[in-house]
């Protein structure tokens, strides 16, 4: 059997690191992606957050997508932060679905505690996902607040049929160390920018 590549992942030694996965299009990158992401890094005592721009969100039509390159390009000049990663793993991977990128990424590397950071305007079509049920058994998640979502927290089907495994934001810290599914919900994000406002106002 091959032996797995492992250069494909933006950091060495990563046995016992918490690292947070942030997926989207990032079409184009924005301040809520950022802001999410270091309440994440403190929140969640994390070591690291890694963005992986999609090459094409299988929920989204690619009329108006950027390509692959402008979009990193656009993460990269978003994030100023050293722990944030800016990746193209799913690309390296081959991989479209989510369900399959926690799989693959989970199991190469199995000595690192990750988490799925989400927010709560993606938690309200979570069960349109493919095999999400799947994915949260796989990783355990962060939803963060957006402004007009946080009722998807309460109401949601993927919220409801996960409701005994979410645990007080107060405890969010553990979340890494626990076994899937676990969540838990953060209210301290307010940013309400969106890539399709973004966009929407270019035109």
């Amino acid at each position: 059997m091959a032996k797995p590549d492992l250069n494909i992942f933006p950091q060495n030694n990563l046995s016992g690191k918490r690292i947070g996965l942030l997926g989207g299009s990032f079409n184009p990158a924005h301040g809520a992606h950022l802001e999410i992401s270091l309440v994440a890094l403190e929140k969640l005592k994390l070591d690291a957050v890694w963005w992986l721009v999609s090459p094409q969100n299988p929920l989204k039509s690619d009329v108006g997508m950027a390509s692959l390159e402008e979009r990193l390009a656009s993460a990269r000049a978003m994030s100023p932060e050293p722990r944030i990663y800016v990746t193209d793993l799913e690309e390296k991977m081959a991989v479209q679905y989510t369900v399959d990128s926690v799989t693959r990424i989970t199991s190469l590397l199995p000595d690192t505690q990750f988490v799925w950071l989400m927010g709560a305007d993606n938690l309200a079509e979570f069960s349109h996902w493919k095999d999400w049920k799947k994915i949260a058994q796989t990783v355990v998640f962060a939803i963060f607040d957006r402004p007009g979502y946080s009722t998807a927290v309460e109401t949601s089907d993927a919220a409801a049929y996960f409701l005994d495994k979410k645990i007080p934001s107060a405890e969010a810290a553990e979340l890494c160390s626990l076994k899937p599914p676990a969540w838990t919900f953060i209210r301290d994000t307010k940013n309400p920018l969106s890539s399709t406002d973004i966009r929407r106002k270019k035109l």
